[in-house]
């Protein structure tokens, strides 16, 4: 049985990590909200944002943090075409189709990360993702603490994109009905690439944070994925507000869990917690209140 002390410092190291989660879902939750769209590449996007992240502070030993401003962009861009002309043309036929695009995407991105960096385990290195506060007998990493501020910060910019802006306004009606927003003179196709980079910036984001926080290898995309999809599921598909809440709530769980019965039993736990919320509400937390 934890100490209270050791119970505390798990929930706020919880929510560091859950931030770091909400954020690695983030992509998830707007390509299939928007879109319909499962992207198996997800994980890879974000292990590509790490090893960008990693090449530019070898190259120029420019700050991690700082890197973001440059690797969500380029990851973004590099997306974009993705989106635009491989996956939008064969929507229409067929959710099997831009399944095995995406999923080629990221066979293909394994392998290059294997050629270009070896299969070595790598991560990202700062004064701050070594660092640690300590209040009251409590220590927690000051990385958790960016992760928590970093991802409350990008899922609510994200909201008031989608809710207070033309482009939003454009998502929004592209999601509910493609043809109707057409025939208003929404470019769907064009809208439907933007949303996928910005995704693609985000899960950028996310590979950066997660290098700083833990490491990286190229096989590393599965389990981010398939985290990913824990937390939009519990959440609810297409809430922003819900991928927030459950990567929080995911990441409580894990780690409350982890100082109860053993780290070994953080993901089973997790996946149980997501289990019982589906059989009780499977729509997810918030998937009824906001929709798409």
């Amino acid at each position: 049985m934890p100490s209270s002390t050791e119970l505390i410092t798990a929930i706020l190291s919880g929510l560091g990590i859950g931030g770091l989660f909400a954020v690695a879902a983030l992509g998830l939750s707007l390509v299939f909200g928007v879109m319909r769209l499962i992207n198996l590449a997800h994980g890879e996007l974000i292990v590509l944002g790490a090893y960008v992240a990693y090449s530019l502070t070898q190259w120029i030993g420019i700050d991690p943090l700082l890197s973001i401003v440059i690797v969500a962009p380029v990851v973004a861009l590099a997306a974009y075409p993705l989106q635009r002309w491989g996956l939008t043309p064969v929507m229409s036929k067929g959710a099997e189709a831009p399944l095995l695009i995406t999923f080629g995407v990221s066979i293909v991105l394994q392998n290059l990360f294997i050629l270009i960096y070896t299969p070595d385990v790598r991560s990202l290195s700062a004064s701050y993702s070594q660092a640690n506060f300590t209040i009251g007998g409590i220590t927690i990493p000051v990385i958790y603490v960016i992760t928590l501020v970093v991802g409350i910060v990008l899922l609510y910019a994200t909201h008031l994109v989608v809710t207070r802006t033309g482009f939003g306004r454009q998502i929004r009606a592209g999601s509910e009905d493609p043809a109707a927003a057409g025939m208003m003179g929404v470019n769907v196709r064009r809208m439907y690439a933007w949303t996928f980079a910005v995704a693609a910036g985000s899960a950028a984001i996310a590979g950066i944070l997660v290098a700083l926080a833990f490491s990286f290898a190229p096989s590393a995309g599965t389990a981010y994925l398939i985290t990913g999809f824990a937390v939009v599921v519990l959440g609810g598909i297409g809430s922003i507000k819900g991928t927030l809440i459950g990567g929080l709530l995911l990441g409580v769980i894990q780690s409350i869990g982890a100082a109860f019965v053993g780290d070994g039993w953080r993901v089973f736990i997790g996946c149980a917690v997501v289990l019982v919320v589906l059989s009780i509400r499977p729509q997810g937390l918030f998937g009824a209140t906001e929709g798409n």
